[in-house]
């Protein structure tokens, strides 16, 4: 199982799930951790009898809410760590202690991603802060338009944490066309990538791509992404 982790205080929830439903749609077994503060994951993916923790399918995703580590995912599977059928565990971290307990060191990707309002910023970056070991990330940047400066400042901002910010960034933009199609696609519990916008759809794609690496062709993670 290939863990990914997606950490920062920024809203991730529909971006996990549009990545995790490209990935089972390429014939892969994803499993979505939602292990944030708010748990957003809950009130946007539809369960009969939500408790503390649980696991429920969606899209043909699996989705765990209330875990703070693999190990207590795997004892309410009552399965070892080693017998899990997954792929991928796609997980969502808005906290220091819980990218320390999910163990990030050991992902095969790991990305910051923010916007830049100062409390996606600050409080991302809280995260990092508590890093104990050095660990190499990818940012993924919300924003109306790429720019160098907010680069810039983000790079300022994490001086001093053990963030070792690759070389490579991905944008997606900030456009109301974006989250209209976001909103309906809560709304009727599906995941449909239609309306979303060129850049967006480009965002995801190259994630994906990232994941998978060269183990299947990037015609064909495109026709997944039309096929959605």
């Amino acid at each position: 199982m290939k863990k990914v982790g997606f950490i920062g205080a920024y809203d991730k929830t529909d971006l996990i799930l549009y990545i995790g439903r490209i990935l089972t749609v390429l014939g892969k077994k994803v499993l979505i951790v939602d292990s944030t503060i708010t748990q957003k994951a809950k009130y946007i993916v539809p369960v009969l009898n939500p408790t503390m923790s649980y696991i429920t399918e969606f899209e043909e995703m699996d989705v765990a809410v209330g875990f703070n580590d693999i190990q207590g995912i795997a004892e309410y599977l009552n399965k070892p760590i080693g017998q899990l059928e997954y792929d991928f565990a796609l997980l969502d971290i808005d906290r220091g202690e819980n990218a320390m307990s999910f163990e990030i060191q050991e992902c095969v990707e790991n990305f910051f991603v923010t916007s830049f309002d100062m409390y996606s910023i600050r409080r991302g970056l809280e995260a990092l802060d508590m890093f104990q070991v050095p660990i190499k990330m990818t940012k993924v940047l919300f924003a109306r338009e790429p720019s160098k400066e907010d680069d810039d400042y983000l790079n300022y901002l994490s001086l001093g944490s053990k963030v070792i910010w690759k070389d490579e960034r991905v944008y997606f933009p900030l456009e109301m066309g974006d989250q209209a199609a976001i909103i309906n696609n809560q709304k009727i519990s599906k995941v449909r990538f239609e309306n979303l916008t060129s850049m967006y759809r480009d965002g995801l794609e190259y994630i994906s791509s990232k994941l998978i690496g060269e183990e299947i062709p990037q015609s064909r993670i495109k026709k997944a992404i039309k096929e959605i």
